[in-house]
């Protein structure tokens, strides 16, 4: 497992809205192997920089937990392992939660603004910052997009929450435009909660004329994360890696 470098406070006395009516730990062990986190109420972005010769491109990561918790290692650390394997300085966003939907979203949008203010400190690219969530992340992260502070391009995993009930018209609270970034995302078919999401945003994306590259796999169920299985839905991160070099944001 990589260490971070440095976790850094999102907010200095100055944090909008509320935090967690319990002290932050950890959930019991589920024997899954899944290192699970709750009740943030002070959020912080946890930096894995790399050693690069010129300014690298940089990946906020964004775990999932439907909003309850944080899968701080299967789609957290190890997650970042990989980036920073490919060439990406990343940072674990933990973000408040339980039940913080709003307080998550500013969370997010700080990490993005402290990130281009830290470029120079970070030997990071601010015309390559990306956001990369995972099922309630992945909304998270859709969220960030399209408000006032944006990352350059964003990776969505099997994200939730995206899609009207019975529909695949996208949720009212997220504005596509035409200044949302591009978009890479991977879900399956039989994530039959929350694969309507992938539909709903690929749909508003290209109707707003935003690249977007979408992977909808039949099996894998939801969670996978990037552990390997027997189902071609792990190909992801190659796929990903390959488009983000398309896209040039990682050179």
């Amino acid at each position: 497992m990589v260490m971070a470098e440095e976790e850094i406070k999102l907010w200095n006395g100055d944090m909008p809205g509320i935090g967690a009516a319990e002290p932050e730990g950890l959930r019991p062990d589920q024997g899954d192997g899944v290192v699970r986190l709750t009740h943030v109420s002070e959020p912080t972005l946890q930096l894995f920089l790399i050693d690069s010769s010129e300014p690298a491109p940089f990946v906020i990561v964004c775990p999932g937990g439907g909003y309850s918790i944080l899968c701080m290692n299967k789609e957290g650390t190890e997650i970042v392992e990989w980036l920073n394997s490919i060439g990406i300085s990343a940072g674990i966003l933990k973000y408040r939660c339980p039940s913080n939907r709003k307080g998550a979203l500013a969370d997010a949008q700080r990490s993005i603004r402290l990130a281009r203010e830290s470029s120079k400190d970070w030997n990071i690219d601010p015309e390559r910052i990306g956001m990369l969530g995972f099922s309630a992340g992945g909304h998270l992260t859709a969220a960030c997009s399209n408000s006032a502070d944006r990352p350059n391009f964003s990776v969505l995993v099997y994200p939730a929450y995206l899609f009207k009930k019975d529909s695949i018209e996208l949720v009212d609270e997220i504005k596509v435009d035409e200044k949302t970034p591009p978009a890479f995302i991977v879900q399956t078919q039989d994530d039959k909660n929350y694969y309507r999401s992938t539909l709903a945003y690929t749909i508003a994306l290209d109707t707003a004329g935003v690249v977007v590259e979408s992977h909808l796999f039949a099996r894998g169920g939801h969670g996978f994360g990037m552990r390997p299985s027997e189902h071609p839905v792990s190909q992801w991160p190659d796929l990903c890696e390959a488009w983000m070099r398309e896209m040039e944001f990682l050179k």
